[in-house]
């Protein structure tokens, strides 16, 4: 006759195992609908990434990196830039209320990020600070080419440089070390109490905020949409398990808050 295996746990429900959730004593934090899991209730730092607005390099299509301070806004650069405001001032209070709405902008250096950041932190009564680790890629020899003039003089490397993350234009930056370089300065934001960061920054630095914010390989950055003037908001938290919120939304439409 074989033993019989003693029952376990209350009759008619499964019993808890080693590493169920229920064994481990743990709630999940209540948060809105969506939102990242949590288990603690560490409360993060908000980031809220702008993408300044369109210059004529943009209009071009021209590589537009951190070697030359320039171009300044156009037209529509600086109308999408009051868009951007009206959006960053919604922020904590009719969109994504359970953040902190926005007490510090930081930009990038050049020209165009400065520009928008000065549009942006007027609407929200704030200073700008600039820290240049938000400043875009490094683009070396490319610099203010375009696809076509860099495939022309460097045949089969501006592919690589997208979609492999470790290739590096002469003389400059591969997209992984910009990742890297983001790396840094999300940590320089990261602790010191629950607050919402405003940073207007670049394409490619606001793409590897975002990969190195997930964890993604940097071939895969380039597959994120960051247009002119688009908004991002990353959470981050003391033990890394940083969450995404927003991914490239457009400002454009949205209008100003009801006050």
């Amino acid at each position: 006759m074989s033993p019989v295996e003693e029952p376990r746990g209350t009759p008619g429900r499964p019993s808890a195992q080693p590493g169920d959730a229920g064994a481990t004593g743990r709630r999940r934090t209540a948060g809105p609908s969506g939102a990242g899991v949590r288990f603690d209730e560490e409360r993060p730092v908000t980031v809220v990434l702008v993408r300044h607005g369109q210059t004529a390099m943009t209009v071009s299509r021209g590589y537009s990196g951190s070697s030359e301070p320039g171009p300044p806004l156009d037209a529509t650069g600086r109308a999408q830039a009051a868009s951007a405001a009206e959006l960053v001032d919604r922020v904590g209070r009719d969109l994504w209320g359970d953040v902190p709405y926005p007490g510090e902008v930081v930009a990038s250096p050049m020209v165009r990020t400065q520009e928008t950041a000065g549009v942006v932190a007027a609407r929200l009564g704030l200073p700008v600070r600039t820290d240049a680790a938000f400043r875009e890629a490094d683009f070396g020899a490319w610099q203010g080419l375009t696809s076509d003039e860099i495939e022309q003089h460097w045949p089969g490397t501006l592919e690589p440089w997208h979609v492999d993350g470790h290739v590096r234009p002469p003389g400059g930056e591969s997209v992984a070390d910009v990742g890297e370089r983001l790396r840094a300065a999300l940590d320089g934001l990261r602790g010191g109490g629950e607050r919402t960061v405003v940073v207007v920054s670049h394409a490619v630095a606001i793409r590897a905020a975002l990969g190195v914010t997930l964890g993604s390989a940097p071939g895969t950055w380039s597959q994120l949409r960051v247009a002119p003037a688009s908004v991002s908001i990353v959470r981050l938290y003391t033990d890394r398990r940083d969450e995404v919120a927003v991914a490239g939304a457009p400002s454009e439409g949205w209008g100003p808050a009801a006050r």
